[in-house]
């Protein structure tokens, strides 16, 4: 079980992100407001952030520069996004490059998205003892 923030200014693929990861068993808490994510990340702790790339008033790239720069934490954050005015795999190489751990690009499916947050969010494999 993971504790997940999910940035998502869409608000039905914000609730249903967030309805199919909490029934996957992780916590979740959900801003559709990059700008109130410094709050977030000052007051919790979060195994991952999930971010969508394009929002109005802070976008994922910020979010992402963020985090990773100005406040140097290496919280694993998995980038997605459709496009907008360019194709959408732009942005998500943009995303990479600054930090992002991983992208998605939108439609993806809830077992590519629960795939990829148990990658980001497992700890190392448990290797079976030999007796």
């Amino acid at each position: 079980m993971a504790n997940i923030l999910l940035i998502d200014d869409d608000e039905l693929i914000l609730k249903s992100l967030s309805r199919f990861l909490e029934m996957s068993g992780h916590n979740v808490t959900t801003t559709q407001d990059g700008a109130g994510v410094n709050r977030l990340l000052d007051h919790e702790s979060f195994d991952l952030i999930i971010t969508d790339i394009l929002m109005p008033d802070t976008d994922g790239i910020h979010i992402i520069m963020n985090t990773r720069h100005d406040k140097n934490m290496s919280i694993p954050i998995l980038a997605i996004s459709g496009g907008g005015r360019t194709d959408a795999d732009l942005y998500l190489e943009s995303a990479e490059t600054l930090g992002a751990s991983a992208v998605l690009r939108k439609p993806f499916t809830n077992e590519e998205l629960l795939s990829m947050v148990d990658r980001l969010t497992l700890s190392e494999p448990k290797v079976p003892q030999q007796n």
